[in-house]
């Protein structure tokens, strides 16, 4: 059994894959919490669903919260006796990452483009709804040629309250007109709308200077909502960094777990 972990800034996300998916939980992203409270959470939702620590076979991990990555390996070295494969620009993707610094991209963008080419071929543009709203190109022989990165939709609605003292903190909903008859209808409206054109015209921006017809997939939480919006988005996976992580341990062997117990934490 492979246990996935993926870690971004607001969530960590912990599935267990045999052959299917047995399970997917998640909990908030906190850099310092240790391996021990990780364990005790997570220990007692693999007994609640029939599983057991042994069971683990293999562990991988993808981060864009490097802080997090310490106390995610002592997890799996301390509670499941695996070594972790972390998800890098390095290892074997089975595709070409042509930008002029392919460390520089983060693991989830990586994962998202193996995980959308496997399923959906190319050429692609991925749109993920996360805490930044990311754009993906993938062209048809699954290379990754770079993207685009704007603020995330909840970054966005924090910022307008914190910065502006009269107006609200507001919820995220598709408003059922563009004119808003009150504030906090109009700031809906803006955040909404606001964000279908930044989505449609990035992608038809992308599309004119590719060169070609992409097909647009969605993935993260807010995917649905914004793809009732625009006919632009032709696919949502709300699973793709998952599918990703579990199709890159397929490709690359299972490290080596150290036998010496203070080099566990030694290579740390």
């Amino acid at each position: 059994m492979l246990l996935v972990i993926d870690a971004g800034n607001t969530n960590v996300v912990f599935a267990v894959h045999d052959k299917s998916w047995r399970g997917v939980w998640r909990i908030a992203t906190e850099a310092q919490r240790t391996s021990d409270e990780y364990a005790v959470w997570l220990l007692a939702l693999l007994q609640h669903s029939g599983l057991k620590p042994a069971d683990v076979e293999r562990a991988v991990i993808g981060t864009v919260v490097p802080a997090a990555l310490y106390h995610l390996r002592r997890l799996c070295r301390d509670w499941f006796s695996v070594e972790p494969l972390v998800a890098r620009a390095t290892l074997d993707w089975g595709f070409d990452i042509r930008i002029d610094n392919p460390e520089e991209v983060g693991a989830d963008r990586l994962l998202n483009s193996l995980a959308a080419h496997r399923q959906f071929g190319g050429p692609l543009v991925i749109v993920d709804f996360g805490t930044a709203t990311t754009f993906d190109v993938v062209e048809k022989d699954g290379g990754y040629i770079g993207g685009v990165i704007a603020p995330g939709i909840n970054l966005s609605i924090e910022a307008l309250h914190q910065a502006a003292a009269r107006l609200p903190r507001i919820g995220i909903g598709r408003p059922q007109a563009v004119i808003g008859r009150g504030t906090v209808a109009a700031m809906q409206s803006g955040v909404y709308w606001g964000y279908v054109g930044l989505v449609e015209g990035l992608i038809t921006r992308i599309r004119a200077e590719h060169g070609g017809p992409l097909r647009v997939v969605a993935t993260g939480g807010l995917a649905p909502l914004f793809s009732e919006g625009t006919t632009m988005i032709e696919a949502i996976e709300p699973d793709l960094t998952l599918d990703g992580l579990r199709l890159l341990a397929e490709r690359n062997p299972a490290p080596t777990l150290p036998r010496d117990r203070r080099a566990l934490h030694d290579s740390d």
